[in-house]
């Protein structure tokens, strides 16, 4: 079965986030007095095939866990979704 995994991939919140305050200190700038704080962070889409929904978890778990995500310094997260029929 076809599955898309949307993954979530941030810096961990004890971590210092300097593109984060980058463009926290951009928005204040353009006169955007509200945000308090601002996080940087990946948005990556994975197509896979995998036998059934419990396999593609565990699959997309593995890839995060030993490329995209550096799990020192970062967290991830991932919704999975079935692919529509094609």
């Amino acid at each position: 079965m076809d599955y898309l995994a949307k993954i979530y991939v941030t810096l961990k919140p004890a971590v210092n986030d300097p593109q984060g305050v980058t463009v926290l200190g951009a928005l204040k700038n353009l006169g955007f007095s509200s945000p308090a704080n601002v996080r940087v962070g990946k948005y990556l889409e994975v197509s896979l095939d995998a036998e059934s929904q419990d396999a593609a978890n565990a699959q997309v778990d593995e890839m995060c866990q030993k490329l995209l995500a550096n799990i020192v310094i970062e967290q991830y997260r991932f919704d999975l979704e079935e692919s529509p029929s094609k």
